[in-house]
């Protein structure tokens, strides 16, 4: 998927005050002095790239999961998407918050574990067990 993005990355140092304040924001909450390729295709839609950020912030922020569990589901959902640029950012983040090799790769098993069953179970449809249905 590397390559050549479909619309030109806007940096720092081009962005309107709308999308810097967002920038800023996201460097001050990552602490780190850059932004990612991601926020920087993004931010031809200031409105859009606001929204993004708020609510990814939102919901990787402090919660009933800790930071690396979130970060491991991060993974496994863009591994399965198939998001080469998400699977590689966020092992990234999840090996900064302290995710071992021993880790990635049993998420790695798992995840394509979880894939091949679910396959299974779509295609022979079998019925969900009673014990399984939420009481």
């Amino acid at each position: 998927m590397s390559g050549k993005p479909l619309v030109p990355m806007i940096e720092y140092e081009d962005a309107n005050p709308e999308v810097r304040a967002v920038y800023d924001d996201i460097m001050a909450t990552r602490k780190s002095d850059w932004i990612n390729n991601f926020w920087k295709v993004l931010a031809h839609d200031p409105a859009h790239l606001k929204r993004t950020w708020e609510a990814l912030k939102e919901i990787m922020g402090p919660g009933a999961l800790d930071p690396l569990t979130k970060e491991l589901i991060y993974v496994a959902v863009s591994v399965t998407n198939g998001c080469e640029y998400c699977t590689y950012s966020h092992t990234a983040a999840a090996r900064a918050k302290g995710m071992s090799d021993a880790q990635f790769s049993e998420l790695i098993a798992v995840v394509g574990k979880a894939n091949e069953t679910n396959r299974l179970v779509n295609g022979l449809r079998p019925p969900v067990d009673p014990q399984f249905q939420p009481r």
